[in-house]
């Protein structure tokens, strides 16, 4: 195995080390642009410009990783989205 192949070897196995926990917002039929972006700004601490173009995303993708980070720190705020009657899991 060359040294370039080793370093690329490493490097792959950082970034598996180094790969934080997201949460995932989903889309609903039920909750308007408005109220998810308040959410989003006021439970991860969002822009309102993210937090638009994350509402963005969800409507048209699907879902959308909405905050990433320490299971700890993500856990209350996936919480608090769930209790604002909001799609959300960690990942």
């Amino acid at each position: 195995m060359s040294t370039k192949e080793k370093i690329s070897e490493e490097l792959l196995l950082d970034e598996d080390v180094l790969k934080e926990n997201e949460i995932v917002l989903y889309n609903d039929d039920v909750n308007t642009f408005d109220y998810v972006i308040e959410m989003l700004i006021d439970t991860c601490d969002h822009t309102p410009e993210q937090a638009e173009q994350c509402s963005l995303i969800v409507h048209y993708k699907g879902k959308c990783t909405v905050k990433t980070g320490d299971f700890k720190d993500l856990k209350p705020r996936c919480s608090k989205l769930l209790q604002a009657g909001l799609s959300a899991e960690i990942v």
